[in-house]
């Protein structure tokens, strides 16, 4: 009696208890924006030429306002007459709440400055940090388009329009994603288990996983722990409700099998949970480790991510193994309606192992390993069993024609104009200030030398070709103003600040900079992106062996083998490798982008090495039970048929989730939704399902080598 109010109720104070956290974490959910921040200078290290040259920089400003440029762009010239008009609406901008003067005595806005064509004017106003950036830009354009007359178009850019643009594309990170890829889900576990009550329970998993973890970053992010971004919550939110569904589909799998050989639900859970806690562990610590591996970035966004999904991770792991197992065995064999299991006392007797000489296998034979199995995958299976060879070398062969598409992979970063793929008054703009304006403007190339090379370094600045004019920071009386022994310097440049034009501008001013003021550093948007996009590349070289190694060490461990992990780590990176081949071809032909973020294929390349190997340890960990059991052969074919639908369908619960990404119009996330999503399938498809598989087999028992299941009769 006892025991029995035990199972009854260890279940129910589990459940409890999650609930309780997500009922805590559910509503901080929305608090995130508070702690996070999508200033792409603060990505970078302290180290960054644009880093230092931006601490500096402040010292000449009495406020850290954000610029905005404003252009009135008009379809026909505008007469010198009209310019008073133009000069009211300045004073009109002016008196916007929440912008604020740069220094003593100038005024919050600057303009208008007409262009040569007479086609547009220009005016530059200052943002306060302090305000509340959406409703000042939101105010700024509610003027233009109140006071402008017909036929002139306003558009609010600069550093302050593209970041209220930015922000408002991840609006729909809390709502919008999260609605889309839940619904995918829940469609595909409808699809999977024909059951009206498992996809909620399943799906109940991830959410409360994702609900939990939320308290933890958040907290971490309020002590400055860690740098909370747009892109790292929507990553934190797909890959916690992919993660936690893929372990709660392999702990399901094992459960409805168990059912049928075991008549208790508690006894079946037993030998369910049994099975699979160490692949699901194993699985999780894997994915854990590789992107803690990201800790070893330099770029502040890349080395956040880390700990910020890896605590993602560690709540699916949590509530799989603890959460999901309390539902099921409070819902017991109801919890399949409408097709429970029924118990069958005759598959609870094991296979006995089978010894002797082999045969080529055929439909039916015991020697096959699978007994008791139909359908796709056991069709599969014996694919692989008679023509192993002949799968493995097409498999390999069509990984590698994927992968040579990695030469058009344009991954060096993309304009900031392009990182919106929604309409965008910013974006419009900037392209409007480019048709009558230096394209720099608002956005300068700024310079800070020491006071005895300002000469020489003004001189250089100037001389730069690219930059249209340069000028000292000056005082009212016209001196050039001098912070601690430095002097600041302000070029326009003559090309968008964002471009590759510009970028090979700031490069090259900076080769020419060290020649005549080696201490001269230079900063600006344009530097911040060249930085950026230079560390990211660099992290790409450093992580990508420390990622291989971590993953290579945890497989072995777990497999007790050598030679199968090397060919797993193998097999995934080659995978990411074609992912990422047919991706590029994909942006470039398909999509049209201008290229790829240069975040990209490191993102890529630690999911899907991670993930990529999470579906061989589910296949290989399966492999070696039943090898030990039957041999290695006939395991394979098994461990293959058994394991191939809960698989291929975390496989597509896991790329849909990804996909779910898109919806969110910022090119990183589409980008990284396609190339996840396409290579989870690639591999779960493609790789495990016939690559590894039939490799394997070709090479029978010495795949465990050393261990001693290398020494396993298998059929031959």
């Amino acid at each position: 009696m006892r025991s029995r109010w035990l199972r009854v109720l260890l279940p129910v104070v589990v459940v409890l208890i999650w609930l309780a956290g997500a009922a805590v974490g559910g509503p901080t959910f929305g608090r995130l924006e508070e702690v996070s921040s999508n200033d792409q200078a603060s990505f970078l290290p302290a180290s960054a030429e644009s880093t230092a040259a931006g601490e500096l920089q402040q010292q000449f400003n009495d406020s850290d306002a954000i610029p905005a440029v404003v252009v009135a762009e008009s379809a026909s010239t505008i007469a010198p007459r009209d310019l008073g008009a133009y000069e009211e609406l300045g004073i009109r901008l002016g008196e916007v709440e929440g912008l604020v003067s740069p220094a003593d005595g100038a005024p919050a806005v600057t303009g208008p400055i007409p262009a040569e064509d007479g086609l547009a004017v220009q005016y530059i106003a200052f943002v306060s940090s302090d305000a509340e950036l959406a409703d000042v830009v939101t105010e700024l354009r509610a003027v233009l388009a109140d006071e402008l007359p017909d036929g002139v178009t306003g558009y609010v850019t600069g550093p302050a329009g593209f970041t209220n643009d930015l922000v408002e594309a991840f609006g729909g990170i809390d709502g919008i994603l999260l609605g889309v890829a839940l619904g995918a889900v829940f469609i595909i576990l409808l699809a999977v288990y024909r059951s009206i009550v498992l996809p909620f329970l399943v799906l109940l998993t991830s959410v409360f996983a994702l609900a939990t973890s939320i308290l933890l970053v958040f907290g971490f992010a309020q002590l400055g722990w860690i740098q909370l971004s747009g892109q790292s919550q929507g990553i934190l939110s797909i890959l916690v409700i992919g993660a936690a569904t893929d372990y709660a589909l392999l702990l399901v799998a094992r459960f409805r099998e168990s059912l049928a050989e075991n008549q208790t639900t508690w006894d079946a859970m037993r030998v369910a949970y049994r099975g699979s806690f160490e692949p699901i562990l194993a699985s999780g610590a894997t994915v854990i480790l590789g992107l803690l591996c990201l800790l070893f970035s330099d770029l502040n966004s890349n080395r956040s991510l880390g700990p910020i999904a890896a605590i993602g991770i560690v709540f699916s792991l949590a509530a799989a193994l603890t959460f999901l197992p309390a539902l099921l065995l409070l819902f017991g064999r109801s919890a399949f309606w409408p097709l429970r299991p029924r118990y069958d006392p005759g598959l609870a007797t094991a296979v006995a192992p089978h010894h002797g000489r082999h045969a080529a296998p055929t439909e039916g034979g015991p020697e096959t390993g699978l007994e008791r199995l139909n359908g796709l995958w056991r069709r599969v299976a014996l694919q692989v069993a008679r023509r192993p060879r002949t799968l493995w070398i097409v498999s390999l062969l069509i990984l590698v024609a994927g992968a040579l598409g990695l030469t058009q992979l344009q991954a060096s970063g993309v304009p900031q104009s392009a990182l919106i793929l929604a309409p965008s008054n910013a974006v419009d703009g900037q392209e409007a200030l480019g048709r009558h304006f230096d394209a720099g403007s608002g956005s300068p190339v700024y310079v800070v030398a020491p006071e005895a090379d300002q000469d020489a370094a003004l001189e250089v600045v100037s001389a730069q070709e690219g930059i249209s004019e340069a000028s000292l920071t000056a005082d009212p009386t016209g001196a050039a103003v001098v912070e601690d022994g430095r002097v600041l310097i302000n070029g326009t440049l003559e090309y968008q600040a964002d471009s590759e034009r510009a970028e090979d501008v700031v490069r090259s001013l900076r080769t020419t900079l060290d020649d005549a003021s080696p201490d001269a550093l230079v900063g600006g948007v344009t530097a911040v992106a060249i930085d950026t996009n230079d560390t990211a590349l660099a992290d790409l070289v450093k992580i990508i062996p420390i990622v291989l190694a971590v993953i290579l060490v945890v497989l072995i461990i777990l497999l007790r083998s050598v030679l199968a992990p090397v060919l797993l780590v193998a097999s995934v990176a080659l995978s990411n490798a074609t992912a990422l081949g047919v991706s590029a071809l994909v942006f470039n032909n398909v999509f049209g982008f201008e290229g790829a973020d240069a975040s990209v294929p490191l993102f890529a390349f630690v999911f899907l090495v991670a993930l990529g190997v999470d579906y061989n340890i589910f296949l290989m960990t399966r492999v070696r039970e039943e090898s030990l059991r039957i041999g290695t052969r006939p395991g394979i074919l098994r461990g293959l048929g058994v394991t191939g639908g809960v698989i291929t369908s975390a496989g597509v619960v896991l790329a849909a989730t990804f996909a779910a990404l898109g919806v969110i119009p910022i090119l990183f996330l589409a980008q990284i939704a396609f190339v996840v999503a396409f290579g989870v399938l690639l591999d779960t498809v493609l790789v495990r399902s016939l690559l590894i598989p039939a490799l394997a087999y070709d090479i029978g028992p010495r795949i465990w080598w050393p261990s001693k299941a290398a020494g396993v009769p298998s059929p031959r």
